[in-house]
């Protein structure tokens, strides 16, 4: 198979999707690999590296497209990369279409087959290409919100872990899932008062067991939250609905609530946001503020730390970019069930229950494409 891997041409995204380890195993099944120039420069990889592994270096992204069978991405890809696709091709690629009705036309339009690893599953019902992301968003999640809470860019003026004799910040974590696990964990190491949030009484269990007095954990009522967001310094939105969007787990009016110059970091912003005044923002202008409230959006927080972000998730997606080529999309999902579930667009079709649900449009099975 002829597989390439574009460059990145989302705002301040420096990650890339292959790197030149996953060009060399995919050469040494037998496949050839097309890398556009610069692909790799933000994550610390040369246009050489990728030729010493074997792969190919195009001039353009046209050419990348054009040119072979399944194209590897980081993001979603952008109005002009949709353009560029066709029938039968593979996208394999993070998605994030539940709050994307124009990408979810434009990918149902080209014909191509697109697996969101963002969906793919695995035998503990987690998710594998996500996971990586979500413990790299996680850690960040304390660091931007450390940030934005200095007076400078419009927070309280409040350090994270306090002084000897003045009290730390209070930080709550909604959602006890990976992101959530990190955030609450970075946090409690920068010496914050942290309380995560979860409405699974077993995750709370095993957090408390895992973590024993390092944060505190609650069940999430609305009154609970509305307590809590009345004491927060820093509020991490960090609930995941697998391919839904996300629930609105705070609202414009309990902004209110919250004290002057607090900060709502809303690492569910890729999914449509947790918070109600949420709005996807770039690392170039990741804060803006409303009713004293100061929100960092930033919808690929991963690629802040792009070399950590690439080599992490290329990690995670290197088994499965190699099921693909070596077996094709079909014969790959009929073998891996857990592949299937990450297929949500084919030869113009839905193919993801729950994008279905968001934008209300009708969705094929997808065990009867296989």
């Amino acid at each position: 198979m002829k597989i390439g891997c574009p460059k990145e041409i989302k705002p301040q995204e420096f990650r890339v999707g292959m790197t030149p380890d996953a060009a060399r195993e995919a050469v040494t099944h037998g496949h050839s690999v097309l890398v556009e120039t610069g692909a790799g420069a933000g994550a610390g990889f040369s246009d050489a590296d990728y030729v010493a592994a074997g792969a190919a270096i195009a001039g353009t992204a046209a050419e990348v497209f054009a040119g072979t069978d399944m194209i590897v991405k980081v993001k979603e890809p952008q109005a002009g990369e949709r353009a560029m696709l066709r029938r039968g091709q593979i996208l394999f690629t993070y998605l994030h279409l539940a709050p994307d009705p124009d990408q979810t036309s434009d990918l149902m339009a080209s014909g191509a087959t697109c697996i969101a690893y963002e969906t793919v599953t695995d035998r503990a019902g987690g998710l594998p290409l996500l996971a990586p992301m979500s413990e790299v968003a996680g850690r960040l999640a304390p660091q931007v919100g450390a940030l934005a809470l200095q007076k400078a860019n419009g927070g309280r003026g409040v350090l994270l872990g306090g002084v000897p004799g003045v009290m730390p910040a209070r930080v709550l974590v909604i959602g006890g899932g990976v992101v959530g696990t990190h955030a609450a964990r970075i946090a409690a190491g920068m010496g914050a008062d942290v309380t995560i949030l979860d409405r699974s009484l077993p995750r709370l269990r095993a957090l408390d067991d895992a973590f024993g007095g390092q944060f505190k954990t609650g069940y999430s009522s609305a009154g609970l939250l509305e307590d809590l967001l009345v004491q927060a310094d820093m509020v991490v939105g960090a609930v995941l609905i697998p391919g839904a969007a996300a629930p609105k787990l705070v609202s414009r009016a309990q902004l209110s609530l919250m004290k002057p110059g607090a900060v709502l970091v809303d690492v569910a912003i890729d999914q449509g946001g947790c918070f109600e005044t949420s709005r996807a923002t770039t690392h170039q202008d990741p804060i803006y503020t409303v009713d004293g409230i100061v929100h960092y959006c930033v919808a690929n927080m991963p690629g802040a730390v792009a070399r950590t972000s690439t080599l992490a998730l290329g990690n995670a997606t290197l088994p499965f970019l190699l099921a693909l080529a070596d077996k094709g999309w079909q014969r790959a999902c009929a073998d891996d069930a857990h592949l299937l579930a990450g297929l949500n667009v084919h030869d113009g079709m839905l193919t993801y229950a729950a994008v279905g649900a968001a934008l209300n449009l009708p969705v094929v099975d997808p065990r009867t494409l296989i």
